[in-house]
C-alpha cells in the first residue's frame, strides 16, 4: 500500500474561508520546500561558484531553521549560457558543480538528516550544444525531427524571413537559422535553447528515461520548468505553416519584447495536460514499487484557469504541486491587504478541492521581498508563506531578509538583460541581482567563497545582514523564521482550517484553526496605525497571547492584547493565540 493517507473536508465560502482537514498526509503535503540556486549558495573549492559540496557542508543549517525538502535550480551539464537551464547532458552533472559522487553524497547525507532531495527539470529544450541537437541540426536519420525545424520565407527585399512573427521569451524572434540545414529551428528562450519536438514519440520516451534516472537515483522528486510551452500549435491544422501571433495591443511594447504577442500557439496547448499526466504515470510507478511518493512539480508562468489545471483533470492526474505564482506575479508595493486577501483566497477558491495549495513569495527569476516590497515587511509575507494552509516555499535568503544586490552591466550574466543590449535600462529585466551569493558572515565574500572574485558579486549589505549576525541576535528574521517553522508543525497549521479577511485597506488577517486551538496572524502592510476589532472572526474574543512577531514589532512572546482593541503599528506582523 502506497504511505499516503488523505480524508479532506473543504468548505469556501465568500468570506475566505477554507477547511483542509488531514487525518494523515503524506510526507509532502505540507512540507517546507527551500530553492537553493547551486551556483550562489555555498562555494566548497574557492573557484567563486557554489557547488554540491558546498550544499552538503550547509545541511545542518537547512535542518536548523526547518526545512523537510531542498529544492534545487538546474545542477545538469550544461555550456551555462542560461546558467544551467540550456542543458547538453542531462545525466551528468556540471564539472563546476562537482561530480556524480559528489551528489550521491549530498543524498546520503540529506537522507541523514531526514532532508529530502528535489531537482530542477526543464522538459521544454536543451543546449544547442548538446549531442541530440549537433545530430539533429546535420539531419543525422534518427535525430533529425527532435526539435523544431522550418523552413523560413523570402521578404520583397529577397532577404531570407523567420517562419513567423513568434518572439522569444528572452525577447527577438524565437527562429534561428541554421545554415547546415537551410532551416530555422525555434527556441522559445535563447536562441542556445532549442525546443524539443514533443510530437515525436521518441523524444517522450527520452524524457520519460531522464526522470526514471533521477528518481532511481534517490531523489525525492522533480520540478518540470515551463511546462507550458512544451508543444506549439499543431502546423498541419493551419495548412503546414505555423501562425502568426496576434498582437496584444499593449502599449510601450515593440516587437522584440514578449509582451507584444498574445501566445495563443506557444502556450497552454491542449496537448500539454495529457503529456504531464504521461510524466505522473513515471513518478507514480516508482511510487508504488519503492512505497515512497516520490513527487512532480510543475512551473507554469500562466493565468489560473489554466495554471490549475496541472493538477490534473478527471480520472488523470497532474502535478502534485503545480507552481501558485500568485503571490509573486500579482502583488507589488503598491498592493494593500484587499489585494492580499484576493490573491491568496482566489486560488483556495480555483484549485480543486482536495488538492494542496502552495505558496511561495520567490525564486531566482524575481526580485526578493525585502526589494520588490520593503524590508520592513520581510517577516510579515514570510508569515504568509510559512502559515497559510498547504505547502511552503522560500527562495534561499528570504529567511534572513536578504535584498537584491547590484550587479553592473559590466558585471551582468544574465542573458535576458543581456539581450537587451541597452546598458542603462537592463537592470529592469535582469535577474542577477536576486542571484547574488548568499550572505553567511560577515568575513570575506559574505563567507560564501574564499575566492578573489564570485561569479557575481555579494550584496554591498552583506557585512550587517548575513546569517551569523542574525543567529547571535535576540530579534532578527532568522529567529522570526525559525519560530514560524516550529510554529508550523501545530495541527492547527498542518491539518486546520482557514478564513482571511481585510480589516481595512492595510490589515490583512486570517485565522487558523484546529478544534479549540486557534491563532490570528495580524499584518499591517500600510505605513499608518491601526486599532483594528479581531472579533469580526468567528468565536475570537478576550485576549490573545502573542507568539511570534516581526522584528520591528514593539510585543514579544506571551505578551497579551485584546481582540476588540488591537494597536497595530505600521508593518507590524502578530502570530496570535486565543487562549482558552
Amino acid at each position: 500500500m502506497w504511505n499516503i493517507w488523505i480524508l479532506v473536508v473543504i468548505v469556501t465560502t465568500v468570506q475566505g474561508r477554507y477547511e483542509n482537514v488531514n487525518i494523515k498526509q503524506d510526507w509532502w503535503e505540507t512540507a517546507i520546500f527551500y530553492q537553493i540556486y547551486p551556483r550562489s549558495f555555498m562555494d566548497s573549492d574557492g573557484d567563486g561558484i557554489g557547488d554540491i559540496n558546498g550544499i552538503t557542508s550547509r545541511l545542518e543549517y537547512l535542518k536548523e531553521i526547518g526545512v523537510d525538502v531542498a529544492w534545487l535550480s538546474s545542477i545538469f551539464k550544461s555550456p551555462m549560457h542560461d546558467f544551467g537551464y540550456d542543458v547538453s547532458d542531462f545525466y551528468a552533472i556540471q564539472p563546476e558543480y562537482g561530480s556524480m559522487e559528489d551528489f550521491e553524497h549530498l543524498l546520503r547525507k540529506s537522507k541523514d538528516l531526514n532532508i529530502k532531495i528535489v531537482l530542477d527539470f526543464v522538459p521544454n529544450h536543451t543546449s544547442n550544444e548538446s549531442e541530440w541537437f549537433i545530430k539533429s541540426s546535420n539531419k543525422d536519420e534518427y535525430y533529425n525531427d527532435w526539435y523544431i525545424w522550418e523552413n523560413g520565407h523570402l521578404d520583397d527585399h529577397g532577404q531570407k524571413q523567420p517562419p513567423n512573427n513568434w518572439i522569444s521569451v528572452f525577447r527577438k524572434s524565437a527562429w534561428t537559422f541554421m545554415p547546415n540545414r537551410d532551416q530555422y529551428y525555434l527556441h522559445q528562450f535563447g536562441e542556445a535553447q532549442p525546443d524539443l519536438n514533443f510530437r515525436n514519440p521518441v523524444v517522450v520516451d527520452e524524457i520519460k528515461n531522464i526522470i526514471k534516472f533521477w528518481l532511481e537515483k534517490g531523489v525525492a522528486g522533480m520540478r518540470l520548468t515551463s511546462v507550458n510551452h512544451i508543444f506549439e500549435a499543431d502546423k498541419d491544422m493551419y495548412g503546414g505553416r505555423y501562425p502568426d501571433e496576434p498582437l496584444t495591443g499593449k502599449p510601450g511594447l515593440g516587437p522584440d519584447d514578449y509582451g507584444y504577442l498574445d501566445h495563443i500557439y506557444t502556450q497552454d496547448q491542449e496537448e500539454v495536460y495529457d503529456m504531464v499526466a504521461q510524466f505522473r504515470d513515471v513518478f507514480d510507478a516508482i511510487t508504488i514499487r519503492d512505497n515512497l511518493t516520490r513527487i512532480m512539480m510543475t512551473d507554469a508562468n500562466t493565468n489560473i484557469k489554466s495554471a490549475v489545471r496541472y493538477y490534473g483533470e478527471g480520472i488523470h492526474s497532474g502535478a502534485h504541486i503545480p507552481f501558485n505564482l500568485a503571490l509573486i506575479e500579482d502583488l507589488d508595493k503598491d498592493s494593500d491587504a484587499r489585494d492580499i486577501k484576493y490573491t491568496v483566497d482566489r486560488w483556495l477558491t480555483y484549485k480543486p478541492l482536495k488538492k494542496q495549495a502552495n505558496w511561495v513569495f520567490g525564486n531566482h527569476d524575481k526580485s526578493r521581498i525585502a526589494s520588490r516590497f520593503r524590508p520592513e515587511l520581510v517577516d510579515a509575507f514570510n508569515m504568509l508563506v510559512l502559515l497559510l494552509p498547504g505547502i511552503a516555499i522560500t527562495y534561499m535568503g528570504e529567511e534572513i531578509g536578504m535584498v537584491n544586490g547590484f550587479v553592473p552591466w559590466s558585471d551582468t550574466k544574465d542573458p535576458r538583460a543581456c539581450n537587451t543590449d541597452d546598458p542603462v535600462n537592463f537592470i529592469e529585466i535582469s535577474r542577477d541581482p536576486v542571484r547574488t551569493p548568499f550572505q553567511w558572515n560577515n568575513g570575506k565574500n559574505g563567507g560564501f567563497s574564499s575566492a578573489d572574485r564570485t561569479w557575481l558579486p555579494v550584496a554591498d549589505s552583506y557585512e550587517q545582514l548575513n546569517v551569523a549576525n542574525q543567529r547571535s541576535a535576540v530579534r532578527s528574521h532568522y529567529q522570526v523564521y525559525r519560530t514560524l517553522t516550529n510554529l508550523r508543525i501545530r495541527p492547527a497549521f498542518k491539518f486546520g482550517r482557514y478564513e482571511s479577511l481585510a480589516l481595512n485597506s492595510d490589515v490583512f488577517a486570517f485565522k487558523r484553526w484546529y478544534n479549540d486551538d486557534s491563532y490570528v496572524i495580524v499584518i499591517n502592510v500600510g505605513r499608518s496605525d491601526h486599532i483594528v476589532n479581531l472579533t469580526a472572526f468567528d468565536l475570537i474574543f478576550g485576549q490573545l497571547e502573542v507568539e511570534a512577531s516581526n522584528v520591528l514589532s514593539s510585543r514579544s512572546y506571551s505578551d497579551n492584547v485584546q481582540a476588540t482593541n488591537l494597536d497595530l503599528a505600521s508593518d507590524e506582523a502578530l502570530v496570535l493565540r486565543m487562549q482558552v
